[in-house]
């Protein structure tokens, strides 16, 4: 019991026994338990344990030292003030990370489950969105579902984002669905058994110009039309909400007290643990290198164990889908957009609602430790996979957020990282059966809101393949949209938070 004790991370205080639990789990990949148990999130990101660790996970999961990888290595290198990234100049800054580095294959060997020979559905993308449609697929009695992901549960867009739920939106159907989505996240916990961290702070939107103000009034009508009880607050109010927002240059602000923010992981994990007691098959580190339709009917995925016949096929790979997608010869009109985040040392709590701004994409908020997270738009970003970090988000962040809260100058900055925004041509998601390859499903092109999206999504996706409600959303954003004449200009919404 005294060895289960041993620290093993002292900046999080995770100890032996929370490593021995993770494994014990399934958790054996590194990136995993760091998720799982948080070691490597603190002062020292992982300078001072990972090399223990790593050795821990290699004797007790039995995996050879040489099938061990670090996880990625996250700057700033030292925690540094948020007040020295803003005196950078921008002709100083990295403007690319450089090319996607190609996923590591993960060994069959480590992971003992083989893949099934059949299945009734086959959901590729074990993110959110796949998770969420697998879930509610076994609530409706599905008992045939698979899905296959190529890393590891939280290792794309689902597991790198802020956590944000919203009803703040420019059209009465993201509206609707987005207030019922809030509603699942707060009943997660109940009706999943698994606590996601969800409160509802509420989301506050920043306007500095005359422009911005009549743009947020239009869009506060629509939404109190919708059902959803948003209020313009003058700059007096605002600073009655947050005293610690400068309000120099701010003509109002937007704000919904029934928004809120949840803890991305156990989210991901929870509808991942209730569809697999619920009989899904969950495949992790496995890749579909093949895709066809068979002559007589279904599909056949080569996958990096093995062949799966599927008599459906959903593609969820978030901005991984294009690739799937030309496995079997269907172009996808979505790219992907690397979106860039951060997390500062811990503080005492003192911000309760997601703050935004609409001039420059800014978004942050104070997680349940005290940590502000956000991040931060940056234009001309080209298509990438790339999740490399960069100088420039650091200066055009800081630079944003000390300007609307000051007192934050001083604060240290722990880490940043970066997940793929999965963009469509025109801002909207790519959902239902394609036209030409009938059994083949799409479920891509959320532009980085199908994590906020998905309890309600998941659910109406799961009605339509077990062939009961057929919710507008799938006659609204098919993918012949592209090919009928459609414009395809982006949106404008609020694609932030």
């Amino acid at each position: 019991m005294t060895a289960k004790k041993t620290i093993v991370c002292r900046c999080e205080d995770v100890t032996l026994g929370d490593i021995d639990h993770a494994i014990a789990a399934g958790y054996i990949d590194i990136e995993e338990i760091k998720r799982y148990t948080g070691f490597g999130t603190g002062l020292c990101q992982g300078k001072e344990c990972m090399a223990a660790i790593a050795t821990l996970v290699a004797e007790r999961a039995a995996i050879p030292a040489d099938h061990i990888t670090p996880f990625t290595a996250r700057s700033p290198v030292t925690p540094t003030p948020l007040c020295l990234f803003s005196a950078i100049t921008p002709a100083a800054t990295d403007d690319d990370a450089g090319p996607a580095p190609p996923r590591e294959a993960f060994p069959v060997a480590l992971k003992a489950e083989p893949v099934p020979a059949r299945t009734e559905v086959l959901i590729i993308g074990g993110g959110i969105m796949g998770l969420a449609i697998a879930y509610n697929l076994t609530v409706l009695g599905a008992t045939d579902v698979t899905v296959v992901e190529a890393g590891y549960l939280a290792s794309g867009a689902s597991g790198r984002n802020g956590g944000g739920v919203r009803q703040q939106w420019s059209t009465e159907l993201n509206i609707r669905l987005m207030r019922e989505s809030v509603d699942l996240c707060r009943r997660f916990a109940t009706d999943l058994g698994v606590n996601v961290w969800f409160r509802q702070g509420g989301y506050l939107f920043i306007a500095r110009t005359a422009a911005e103000r009549a743009r947020l009034e239009a869009m506060v009508k629509l939404q109190t039309d919708a059902g959803a009880d948003t209020e313009i607050l003058s700059p007096s109010e605002i600073k009655s909400l947050v005293g610690e927002i400068s309000t120099d240059d701010v003509v109002c602000a937007a704000y919904n007290a029934k928004d809120g923010i949840l803890f991305p992981w156990p989210f991901l994990w929870g509808y991942a643990r209730r569809a697999s007691e619920r009989g899904a098959r969950l495949i992790t580190h496995t890749e579909v290198t093949a895709l066809s339709r068979e002559a007589a009917g279904g599909f056949v995925a080569t996958t990096s164990r093995g062949r799966i016949r599927a008599d459906r096929v959903v593609i969820a790979a978030g901005a991984w889908s294009p690739e799937v997608a030309r496995l079997i010869g269907i172009s996808l009109p979505t790219r992907p957009v690397r979106h860039e985040i951060c997390s500062s040392e811990p503080l005492k709590p003192f911000l309760g609602p997601m703050v935004s701004e609409l001039a420059s994409g800014l978004y942050f908020s104070q997680s349940m430790r005290g940590e502000i997270v956000g991040g931060v738009s940056l234009p001309s970003e080209t298509p990438t996979l790339a999740m490399g970090s960069r100088l420039a988000f650091l200066e055009t962040y800081s630079r944003r957020i000390t300007k609307l809260i000051p007192i934050l100058g001083g604060v240290k900055i722990l880490r940043q990282w970066a997940g793929p925004y999965d963009l469509s041509a025109d801002g909207n998601p790519i959902l239902g059966e394609v036209d030409s390859v009938p059994g083949l499903f799409l479920c891509s092109g959320f532009v980085g809101h199908g994590f906020m999206m998905a309890p309600r999504v998941g659910q109406l996706y799961a009605s339509l393949l077990a062939g009961k409600e057929r919710h507008e959303i799938f006659d609204r954003f098919p993918l012949s949209r592209f090919s009928d004449g459609a414009s395809t200009s982006p949106r404008e919404d609020f694609n932030i938070g």
